[in-house]
Parts: C-alpha cells; structure tokens; sequence
C-alpha cells in the first residue's frame, strides 16, 4: 500500500501507481523525473539523487519554503529545520527524548546523518522479500530511507520499479559474509523479512551498519515526520479533528455534572495528562491538585466514559500512593464520593493480581483502603504488560515464521507463546467493566499502577462493547485520540521495538497491537457492527511503530507540545479521512447496531489474527479479491437504488448481543 509521504523528499513523486506487494514503508512506482528534467534517463535521474544524498539534500523539505513545493534544483544547499538554540535547549532539558547534541544547531544536525551513512550507494544489490519476485538495482541509502531502483529492463512485466523503504521501519539487520558476497536480512517491525544480496564485502559490512546506526536514532526531532511534506496536506489539518471538548459537548447534552477543567494547564500538575481534563463539576480545581498529589504521577481520577443510557460513568487513574502507613487523603476520598450517585455504588477494576497491589504498597503505592471507600467494591484483574507481554509477542512470531513446524509443535508454540491467553484477559476484564456499568448501574474506576498501559487497553475496549459511536470510523478515530494519545500512552517506548530485535528490552511492550487484537476480534465475532474493516488496525499498528506522520510519536502530550509535533508534523488521521482513503477503510458489511456487543471469550472464540501475524508468509490474494468484490456489489448497492430492494447485503440485521453474567468474568489470571 503506497502511502503519501513516505517516500524521501529528495524527488516529488508521481501519483502512486499499484499498491505495492511490499506494504507499508515501501512504494512500488515508475521511476519519478525531477521537476524541470526534460527526457532524464534512469541514469541521469539516479546520479542526482546519490549527488543529493551526498548533500543530505533531502533535508530540504523542512526549509520554510517547503510548504509552497518541492526543492526544484538538486543538488543544493542544505536547508534544515528551525532549531533555535534556545528552542531546543529548553526542549532538550525538559523532554527526555531529545538528544542534547541538537543544540549544536543546524549544521551539526547534517553532519550527524552524514557520519551515520558510511556508503551511500550501491550497484548490482538483489532484493528478495516473501510474495514478490527478485528486483536487482541499485541501493541507495538517505537520512530516513533505503532506496532500490531496478535496473533498465530488469523487470519488462512491471516496468521500472522504485522500491522505498522507511528505515525507522527495520527492527533488526542480520549479515552475513562469503567470500567476495554479503547478504543483508532486513526484519522490520511490520513483521516482514527482506532479504539484499549485496556484492564486495566491505559495502555489505558498511549497508547494515549504516542502517543499523539510522534506525537506532531515538531523538524524535530528527525522525521522518519533522521532515516529510507530502503534496496536497497541509501541516495544521487533521490535529483538531477530536478535540476533548467536543466529547464533553455530547456529555453536557444529557448532563450537567461534569465539567471541563483546565487544572493541568502547562502539564503543572501531571505531566502525562493533557491540559483540559472532565471531572465533577462539583470538586474545584484546589480538590484536584490535592488529589493529583495522592495518585502516582500525579494522574487523579477522570472521566474516561459517560454511558448515555443510564448515565453511570467510566473514570481512569493511577493507583493512589497508599504506603505501608496507609495514608489517605480527604480529596481523594471526596472526588470519588462525588461520582456516585445517592445510594449507588462502584467498582474499582485493579488491573494487578492483589499480591503485585501489596508489594506495590510496600513500595510507596497500593489500592484503595475498603474504610476510606465505603461504597466501592475493589476487583483484581491481572492483566500482563512490559517484558512478559513483549516475550509472549515475539514467541508468537517466531511460531509463525517457523516453515517446518508441524501440527504439534505448532499448537503447542502458539500456547505457549500466550498471546491468545493476554487478549482473553484483555477481553474478560473490559467485559467486566463493561458489564459493571451496563447490567449492574454501577460507576467503575479502572487502573493499574501507573495508569498509562492496562488502564487504557480496558477503558477502551469497554467503550468500543458498550457505545456504538465508538464502532464508526470517525468515532474509533476519536477514541483513539482521548484514551490512548491524549491519555498518555508512552508509544516512543512501547513501540521503540517490535518482535524482532536483539536488543535488550527496556520499555518495550505490544500493549496498543494487543488492544488492536482484541478490536479485531470483536469484529470477527459482530462481522456488522464495526463500520471500519481490518485494514484501519493494520495500518494502524504499522504506523505506531514506524510512521512518517506525528500521531503516535512522543510518549505524552507534553512532550508533544515541547516538539511541537502538531506545528511541525502531519497528522495520520488528515492522511486516512482523504476520500481516496476512506473508502478502503470501510466495512462493507457494516450495519448500525444500537445494541452492546458481548464478545465471547471461551478458548473456541478467540483465533490467531491471521491479517497481521501470517500477512508476509500467507498469500491473502483470494481473500483479497473476495472482499473487493464485496465492495464492489456494496458500491452497486448504493448506486442503484432501484436495485436496493433485492439486495441483501446493505441491509443486514443487527448482531445479537447477549450479555455474560458479572460472574462469567471472573479472574482468569
């Protein structure tokens, strides 16, 4: 799938051609000609872009004069971004992701990409990757990009091929050396594996660790969407599309108890919260910031969910900072009492096994005293996050890149990785508080420890079983936006690395693919209900991990606001809501189901998300046409109307829902 902008912005690029077999990172099109170039040959046009590599020439696309167009001469000076040094001083001292040598200005920031590529260019390289034929060309290596131009007939069926890949996309580069042949296997964290076939030993020693060296960058200001500009965007569109204030709008229809509070304006009081946050409208801002100061990092209880139909409410925080001496504290107490309406109760969801609540308390932190809060009713649900969840993932892929396994080794691999065990976990505990608020009228405050992993897989998942408005597109759009970037999701650490890489783990954990797993099951199991089809999870899973737009980049907004990613980057979601767009992401089948849906999460319900984690070892060329040819009849559908009335397919009935008991989800470990 060509994506708008991924390709360098070193040469405009054509309308994009087919979708490219390569995926996400890769474009597959004839080869571009440079603006003003009559009649340049492959070899004039490929000698220009190695002179404008020499250059860091691409770097041009970050000058102010970028938004007007593309760089029209090559080579040229090097334009670079507008890093003041008091600017990135006072970023660099506040945002941990930024490397303090971007003080050294403009020019330093050239030089540090040019030492990072040791050769630039290569001849004769053979790429080879599942489901494509060998394309043998020329490999060239910029800031953010690999860059294979076939060679002149070459490939007489598709014609010239130029075929981009995203460096931030490759996980993990293994070579190796034999005789005067070197062989690169590029594992990027979409999960495909490429192979290059490069010739002379020292240029295949110099390639991987000039790639090596280019996707271990880990300062954000210098990753590909401070420097991509595709055509037809514009910088602002896209990044006020979901605002919070619009939520609270829908709230404020049917309620007047909750308001919006600017309490952590300049991020003063915590620090992975936005600004604007909706609490009772009762408790002043004085009650929050004491609060705030009881809750670990400061993330004191908010609203997270407002079930229209019986008004109860889904709050998020972090786990309150008990101690061994069980401290408490009035406002917190307060905040919690005022939610509950007169002679209701709640539900605390703890998303830790009560043994990890008690050493945590031992630690400084803990959960909820039953004395301080009377008429809330604490329920453990341990849900896995960080080394084992990351361990269980690249288990799990391992399994599926295993062509010999055999039937038995292949269940017994997939069991063993656990990954179908963490999404029934993730499913049974939204279920619960899904089902805390639907069936029992009763509020739920969910969190884990620090209220940034666990806490938001479940507060999601439960909106997407409980509210219809969250199964559309612009409304899973939308969620996305409130509960997992604006709530604080780390992506910059979560995502840092995919199931590949050798390097040690640190922060790493799939949390967000598992939430996306968990979606994709539920859309299995109500094939109506959800108006977007798999193909929105996976190209958001490939654009959490690797992106040339700035959604997912940062771990909080606060640090957003530091990198000034919204004035400075392009937003996915301007990308995706494109016409062009939109209507590959849509679900043919989708019909409005006011209802809940109630996933099952019995062993038999729940298979292997096949899209994703078999995507680069199975064809799904059948599958494919299938489903176009759904569309197709969709789209027949809705262009005669006359015809609508034999036509089944448009007008299907709502799933059933069925709700499981509150003791059918119970903990499962």
């Amino acid at each position: 799938m060509p994506v708008p902008g991924t390709a360098a912005p070193l040469l405009p690029l054509p309308a994009p051609g087919r979708p490219s077999p390569l995926g996400h990172g890769f474009s597959n099109q004839r080869i571009p000609w440079l603006p003003g170039s009559q009649g340049s040959g492959h070899k004039h046009s490929l000698s220009r872009i190695c002179a404008g590599i020499s250059l860091l020439s691409q770097l041009s696309s970050c000058s102010q004069s970028s938004h007007r167009g593309w760089q029209r001469t090559l080579p040229g000076p090097c334009c670079l971004p507008p890093f003041g040094k008091g600017h990135v001083g006072a970023v660099s001292a506040r945002c941990p992701v930024i490397l303090p040598r971007l003080q050294l200005g403009a020019a330093a920031l050239a030089m540090e990409f040019a030492e990072l590529i040791k050769t630039a260019k290569v001849e004769n390289v053979q790429l080879s990757c599942p489901q494509l034929p060998p394309v043998r060309g020329t490999l060239c290596i910029t800031s953010h990009h690999l860059l294979l131009s076939s060679q002149p007939g070459a490939n007489e069926e598709q014609g010239p091929l130029e075929l981009w890949l995203l460096i931030r996309n490759v996980d993990s580069v293994e070579k190796r050396v034999a005789n005067s042949m070197g062989t690169i296997t590029l594992k990027c964290k979409d999960l495909k594996v490429l192979q290059l076939e490069i010739p002379g030993m020292e240029e295949c020693l110099n390639i991987a660790s000039s790639i090596e060296a280019l996707s271990s960058v880990d300062s954000v200001m210098m990753m590909y969407p401070f420097f991509c500009r595709p055509r037809n965007m514009k910088l602002k569109d896209g990044w006020q599309l979901y605002p919070l204030q619009h939520y609270h709008q829908q709230i404020a229809s049917q309620t007047d108890v909750w308001r919006l509070s600017c309490v952590n304006r300049d991020f003063a009081i915590c620090r992975t919260y936005p600004p604007t946050v909706i609490v009772p409208a009762s408790v002043d801002d004085n009650v929050l910031k004491k609060a705030a100061r009881f809750r670990q990092g400061g993330r004191f209880p908010i609203l997270s969910y407002y079930h229209k139909k019986n008004g109860m409410v889904m709050l998020r925080s972090s786990q309150p900072l008990i101690g061994p001496n069980k401290k408490h504290c009035q406002e917190d107490e307060l905040l919690l009492s005022t939610v509950l309406q007169r002679g209701k109760r709640g539900f605390i969801i703890d998303t830790r096994s009560a043994q990890a609540a008690k050493q945590a308390q031992m630690m400084g932190g803990g959960t909820e005293l039953r004395a301080s809060y009377p008429h809330w009713k604490r329920l453990h649900r341990p849900l896995e996050r960080g080394r084992p969840l990351q361990e269980s993932f690249m288990k799990l892929v391992e399994a599926c890149n295993d062509p010999s396994v055999s039937m038995d080794r292949w269940l017994s691999k997939l069991e063993s990785s656990k990954w179908l065990a963490h999404v029934k976990g993730a499913l049974s505990t939204a279920c619960l508080a899904a089902q805390c608020i639907e069936r029992e009228e009763a509020c739920v405050l969910v969190h884990g420890a620090e209220g940034t992993d666990t806490t938001l897989l479940v507060t999601a998942l439960a909106q997407v079983i409980l509210d219809p408005g969250c199964r559309t597109l612009t409304g899973f759009q939308s969620l996305l936006e409130r509960e997992w970037i604006e709530a604080g999701h780390p992506f910059h650490s979560r995502c840092a690395h995919s199931a590949y890489s050798h390097a040690r783990l640190k922060q790493e954990a799939p949390i967000f693919l598992l939430f996306l797993d968990c979606v994709w099951q539920l859309g299995r199991q109500f094939p109506f209900s959800l108006q977007f089809s798999e193909r929105l999870l996976l190209v958001l899973f490939e654009h959490a991990y690797a992106s040339c737009y700035g959604t997912f980049l940062c771990n909080s907004e606060k640090e957003r606001c530091l990198c000034e990613t919204k004035e400075k980057t392009h937003s996915l979601w301007s990308w995706l809501n494109q016409p062009s767009e939109w209507k590959n992401l849509l679900n043919p089948l989708y019909t409005y189901n006011a209802l809940v849906i109630w996933p099952s999460v019995e062993p038999q319900s729940l298979q292997l998300w096949q899209g994703l984690f078999l995507r680069w070892i199975r064809s799904s060329q059948y599958l494919d046409e299938a489903w176009a040819e759904i569309q197709r009849l969709q789209r027949n559908c809705e262009d005669g109307p006359e015809e609508r009335s034999g036509c089944t397919l448009c007008h299907s009935q709502p799933d059933a829902a069925h709700p499981l008991p509150v003791t059918g989800t119970g903990n499962t470990g």
